[in-house]
């Protein structure tokens, strides 16, 4: 008997599972029995149609097609059914997506054009005839006449039309979003123009020598920044208003699990005037959409820490305790190389030492950048969108997978910059670049949005 690996994710009940696969007549017996049985059967608890249930879980490919096929004919309609049609475009079995390709061409099943155009492209271009052409296999075949069904003409200008028409609504909705107004009018602008990035640094007594050894000037266009990272008070506004809707969240975020920082309810942290801590980087993400902004690249982040004029630290190029705080100030004690830095760290305990890690978010503002934002050395990591080893934007595609499958992947990591409240000098100039994985939530972490400048 075929046993089933990924009913362990999705429910599929045990009666759906058997299939006797001994001999060929026997298997292909028990794909009809059991293929009709959920027909029978028709929604399970949640109310879903058990054939769709099927076409997403079964491990055996003919019981999917073949739900596929009852599915189109007999719920075409039906959200969930359709949506289960829509995914089998996907199926990593050719003939399950042939399947559900020729019931949507046949049932003119609506929902699955996004999935399909990802397939072959948008039917307004394939069908011109100037249209640069490469031979075509089965599945980009059945794909474009499915389209062509859906849409039901082959006249390329129609097409765009009613394309346009189509994803209406969908583009409103991310324009919306895209273009939600700044929730926050506490910012500092940062001016376009050149800005010097990275240094030549090399290892100090605390042996963190700067990874981005490569000083350069470059073009950053003008955006707002918020003027102190964003505090528990703010936070708690977005949790407020946006629950668990999901709204703002990532694709890729983990499922079910919500935006309440890990050190919500510890007195250290979470007083409406400090920074949030205890976020990732898809926690950041949902509330710089909220807010309207979005997370700084690594490059405006110096920028706006650093000015224009290559700055060591936020308020100079010389070192000042009293302007900061870093390790020697949360810990009361100096320390004057790594081993001594770790010998002190590994005395952190749970709500006694330090007993007063972070400052308010708006305090110490004799070490303001040029442009006026706080504490862009010190207090808390920030975290950005960049990602540590390419430089670009993150992009992570990790959803339903556990940190540990990817905690070695170079995409999970993205720059944090500013060093916090256990980092030594070393980690406090305006070029230092940190890494955190993508989905670890630390005590040491906060971060704040930037906004675009309206033209």
């Amino acid at each position: 008997m075929v046993g089933n690996r990924v009913s362990q994710v999705i429910d599929v009940p045990a009666d759906l599972l058997a299939i006797d696969d001994s001999t060929d007549d026997r298997y292909w017996a028990s794909v009809e029995r059991v293929v009709g049985l959920a027909e029978e059967k028709g929604r399970g608890a949640d109310g879903v149609p058990l054939l769709a249930t099927l076409v997403v879980a079964h491990p055996e490919w003919p019981v999917r097609a073949g739900a596929v096929r009852l599915l189109a004919a007999h719920h075409a309609g039906d959200p969930a059914a359709d949506t289960a049609v829509a995914a089998a475009t996907h199926d990593t079995v050719d003939w399950v997506a042939f399947t559900a390709l020729k019931a949507i061409a046949e049932h003119r099943i609506r929902a699955a054009v996004p999935d399909m155009i990802r397939i072959s492209g948008w039917p307004s271009n394939f069908t011109r005839s100037d249209w640069a052409r490469k031979p075509v296999g089965c599945g980009a075949a059945l794909t474009k006449r499915a389209l062509i069904a859906v849409f039901g003409t082959r006249d390329p200008a129609e097409l765009r039309r009613l394309e346009d028409e189509y994803f209406s609504d969908m583009r409103a909705k991310i324009e919306a979003v895209r273009k939600r107004p700044r929730r926050n009018d506490d910012v500092v602008l940062v001016p376009g123009g050149p800005a010097i990035i990275g240094a030549d640094e090399q290892p100090d007594a605390f042996r963190m020598a700067q990874d981005d050894a490569t000083l350069r000037a470059v073009d950053v266009p003008a955006f707002y920044i918020d003027r102190t990272t964003v505090t528990n008070a703010r936070y708690r506004e977005f949790l407020e208003e946006v629950g668990d809707s999901g709204e703002f969240d990532h694709p890729d975020q983990p499922l079910e699990r919500s935006h309440r920082p890990a050190h919500w309810h510890d007195p250290r942290f979470n007083a409406p005037e400090f920074p949030v801590v205890g976020i990732d980087w898809y926690d950041a993400y949902a509330f710089a959409k909220w807010a309207g902004g979005s997370m700084p690249s690594d490059v405006q982040w110096e920028k706006a820490a650093r000015g224009v004029d290559g700055r060591r630290f936020p308020w100079g190029d010389e070192w000042d305790p009293a302007r900061v705080n870093y390790v020697e100030r949360s810990f009361g004690q100096a320390v004057a190389d790594l081993d001594s830095l770790e010998a002190l760290l590994v005395t952190i305990e749970q709500g006694e030492n330090p007993a007063h890690p972070v400052l308010p978010a708006d305090a110490l503002p004799e070490g303001a950048s040029p442009y006026g934002a706080l504490q862009m050395s010190g207090n808390v990591w920030e975290l950005t969108r960049t990602n540590f080893y390419t430089g670009d934007d993150m992009d992570p595609f990790f959803k339903g997978r556990h940190p540990l499958d990817f905690m070695n992947r170079k995409e999970a990591f993205h720059v944090l910059k500013g060093g916090t409240f256990t980092s030594p000098q070393a980690c406090l100039t305006t070029f230092y670049r940190g890494k955190d994985l993508i989905t670890d939530r630390h005590m040491e972490v906060g971060f704040r949005c930037v906004y675009e400048v309206a033209d």
